[in-house]
């Protein structure tokens, strides 16, 4: 069943998300296939979802008034996740329907254990252009732009300009994991990737800390950007800032469900906390709560976390004092 948008005081900030609209068909099985195996599933679920939905819906939750740029198909998929995003509070105004492409569709194959297995059809999504943006950028004023990769480059280097011309601050999260010039995006103030898309943007496989902390560096020279922000699963995130400082921040413990959206969750988290502090240290703590919470509810925008969800956790983790196992500081490749 899916949750109604809870009732919420005015809105904090207004953020701008870019980003991509999927319907997502979720197949739980017992465990994940071997290549060439038909395994029988355990049942299936068609779910909102899309990385730019996902985080809209994670920013409505958590205030914002979320305004979404992005395509949908004009066919009942699409006519279904507007609906879905115009009850949960999402100002949809900036959402074209295509009359070319189908709505953007996710296959989630999800195991026993939370873990996911996702193959992604664009459709719509691939139509997203930069004169999109730009349109919806003359609906603000915006107090950020949150965008990701899951659109064509296009839309996503146009948003970074326009956000740029505004003075505002703006966010990528730099999934799914695919290469990207982040050269375009020079003096952007946040990249959140996580560590398969680590390896496709720098080609380093993060399996340690030393690893995970190169790869910042690596990125933050790359996009000359504010703060770099690795998301790292069970072993939680790692911040590099400008000045040349990383800090690790562990996972709250949870006993996760499903993992999809959960970097959504907390990508969007660390926007909201950073717009409230103009702090990166405070704005990741408080993404960590977020991304473990939605690990714990089926689908990704249904299991988006409230303000007061997040605030209960915090509290219920400093009385436990719940933390996840550290990551190991050198692993197999690290040899310095």
């Amino acid at each position: 069943m899916v949750r109604a948008m809870p009732a919420q005081e005015p809105a904090r900030h207004s953020i701008l998300v870019v980003g991509s609209v999927n319907m997502d068909l979720v197949l739980r099985l017992p465990r994940m296939p071997h290549v060439g195996e038909s395994l029988i599933g355990l049942d299936h679920r068609r779910i909102p979802g899309g990385k730019g939905a996902n985080q809209a819906v994670a920013l409505a939750r958590l205030g914002a008034r979320a305004v979404l740029a992005g395509r949908l198909g004009a066919d009942k998929d699409g006519d279904e996740l507007l609906d879905f995003l115009v009850r949960h509070g999402i100002a949809t105004e900036c959402l074209c329907r295509s009359q070319t492409a189908a709505t953007g569709l996710a296959v989630v194959a999800l195991d026993g254990g939370g873990n996911n297995w996702i193959a992604v059809y664009p459709g719509a999504n691939n139509e997203l252009t930069g004169s999109d943006v730009k349109r919806a950028f003359a609906g603000g004023p915006f107090d950020a732009v949150l965008m990701q990769l899951e659109v064509p480059d296009e839309a996503v280097i146009a948003a970074f300009r326009c956000a740029r011309d505004a003075a505002i601050p703006v966010f990528l999260d730099a999934g799914p994991a695919r290469s990207f010039a982040l050269e375009e995006l020079q003096g952007i103030d946040v990249v959140s990737p996580n560590e398969t898309e680590v390896l496709a943007l720098t080609g380093i496989e993060v399996k340690s800390l030393r690893d995970a902390e190169s790869a910042a560096a690596t990125l933050m020279a790359r996009a000359n950007a504010k703060a770099v922000v690795i998301k790292l699963g069970a072993w939680g995130s790692l911040l590099r800032t400008r000045d040349g400082s990383s800090k690790h921040f562990p996972a709250a413990k949870v006993q996760a469900i499903d993992t999809t959206g959960a970097g959504d969750a907390f990508t969007a988290a660390l926007l909201m906390r950073f717009l409230d502090t103009a702090d990166f240290s405070s704005s990741v703590e408080y993404a960590n709560l977020a991304g473990a919470l939605a690990t714990t509810r089926l689908g990704a925008q249904p299991s988006m976390p409230t303000a007061s969800e997040i605030d209960r956790f915090r509290c219920a983790s400093d009385r436990n004092g719940d933390d996840a196992k550290n990551m190991p500081v050198s692993g197999p490749g690290d040899h310095s």
